[in-house]
């Protein structure tokens, strides 16, 4: 996934705001960081979406 998609898909799911805050201040259980953390380690975008998918029980279609 390119982190292009990413960002659309985190902001059409939980808004701009919401989004960013998300990415940059919580942390996600499954990869033990945030996700801007987890962005910038190397981990792929997507890996990041469906662990904040899950997160935040985003229906599974939308993954």
């Amino acid at each position: 996934m390119r982190l292009t998609e990413f960002q659309e898909l985190l902001h059409t799911e939980f808004g701009t705001a919401r989004g960013d805050a998300l990415l940059t201040d919580h942390v996600l259980p499954r990869i033990g960081k945030t996700g801007a953390q987890a962005i910038d380690a190397g981990i792929d975008p997507r890996d990041v979406w469906r662990a904040l998918c899950s997160e935040f029980d985003v229906p599974k279609t939308r993954w």
